[in-house]
């Protein structure tokens, strides 16, 4: 059993969405290599930090993240397998690739509860203007609406609403 820890500088981009591991960044890999009956097992984690736009507001966001990772390195023999030992080499390149790009978020948000961006006017949500936004009221829902504003009943509900 061998035990390694390194750093590799991305040569090129890893991952096609809207986040990926940019080219030159770097990724810390600690892995563990342990000679078994049917080849090399190779387990570790892999630590990068991914960089794009929100999914919601499309600002830019750059997030850590760390994936495991662990996969058998077959010697040659009369059976075909993802990966293989070569020359008494394993080659981490796919191994470490694929996990990677696979832990990134399909849609990454700035924030859990990111409001995204307002559909009128396009701007962020999470800006405020100082003036609130009156939600659309569904015409379905209108004759209702004509209830609510009878005898001034709408301030008092509001009222009765902010006092519980």
């Amino acid at each position: 059993m061998r035990e390694h820890e390194f750093t590799v500088t991305l040569a090129e981009q890893w991952g096609e969405g809207i986040v990926s591991f940019e080219a030159g960044s770097d990724l810390d890999v600690d892995v563990r290599l342990e000679s078994v009956h049917e080849g090399i097992l190779v387990s570790g984690t892999a630590d990068g930090e991914y960089a794009g736009v929100c999914g919601r507001c499309l600002i830019d966001i750059a997030r850590p993240v760390e994936v495991e990772f662990q996969e058998l390195f077959a010697y040659p023999g009369e059976e075909e397998t993802d990966f293989e030992v070569q020359d008494d080499h394993v080659d981490l390149e796919t191994l470490v690739r694929d996990a990677a790009v696979l832990a990134l978020p399909f849609q990454p948000v700035c924030q859990p509860d990111c409001p995204g961006l307002d559909p009128k006017t396009g701007e962020r949500l999470t800006v405020s203007t100082g003036t609130e936004q009156v939600a659309p009221i569904d015409p379905r829902w209108s004759a209702l609406q004509q209830i609510t504003d009878q005898d001034g009943t709408e301030e008092s509900r509001a009222a009765e609403k902010e006092e519980s």
